[in-house]
């Protein structure tokens, strides 16, 4: 039984070292995330499409140094001045 619980301590140091090699990555709604795009003139917007049974689009921005993320179902509207990076993947830890 002890090889569980190491099993999850090693998942849990990996993901805190990813956080830190990361930075602080923010989770907000697909909502709140065009809000956010909406207050920044040419916002840079990293997408990526995932899923494995069901497609969803993922989404990232940086905004007064901090990482935004969401996920959504169905492609966003982005401004028409925000320019679009396709990513292959994007991988958050946690």
């Amino acid at each position: 039984m002890g090889y569980a619980g190491g099993g999850a301590a090693v998942a849990a140091a990996a993901i805190a070292q990813a956080i830190k090699a990361s930075g602080a990555i923010v989770r907000v709604d697909p909502q709140n995330f065009l809000t956010l795009l909406g207050k920044v003139d040419s916002p840079l917007v990293v997408v990526a499409v995932g899923g494995i049974f069901k497609k969803n689009y993922q989404y990232l921005t940086h905004y007064k140094g901090l990482i935004f993320y969401t996920k959504s179902d169905t492609f966003l509207t982005l401004p028409g001045d925000a320019e679009m990076i396709k990513a292959g993947k994007i991988w958050i830890p946690g």
